[in-house]
């Protein structure tokens, strides 16, 4: 049986890795994650906002995709539930 190793990590490296992964939630990429991290140690503030100003464009757009995914699914689910005769309006949607 070969011996487990156990890894401890410093203060600054859990807070780094708390870090990365709330970054990660809030939908920024490794490489913007790096880039925040580098800015963290320089303290350049109006790169990091811009950074934030450009995840919160990015999520406003999925936000807005989503609203109009949710609609169109709502639509074909009146449609199939109408009861009318011939294929399943859901069903045929996916085939165009």
């Amino acid at each position: 049986m070969r011996d487990r190793e156990i890894r401890r990590y410093g203060s600054d490296d859990v807070r780094r890795l708390r870090f990365i992964r709330q970054a990660q939630s809030a939908g920024f990429t490794l490489e913007e994650i790096k880039e925040l991290l580098d800015l963290d140690a320089s303290e350049d503030r109006a790169r990091a906002r811009e950074l934030a100003k450009a995840r919160v464009k990015a999520l406003d757009e999925k936000i807005a995709e989503l609203g109009r995914a949710r609609d169109a699914l709502r639509r074909l689910a009146r449609e199939c539930g109408s009861g009318s005769a011939g294929p399943c309006p859901i069903l045929t949607s996916f085939e165009d």
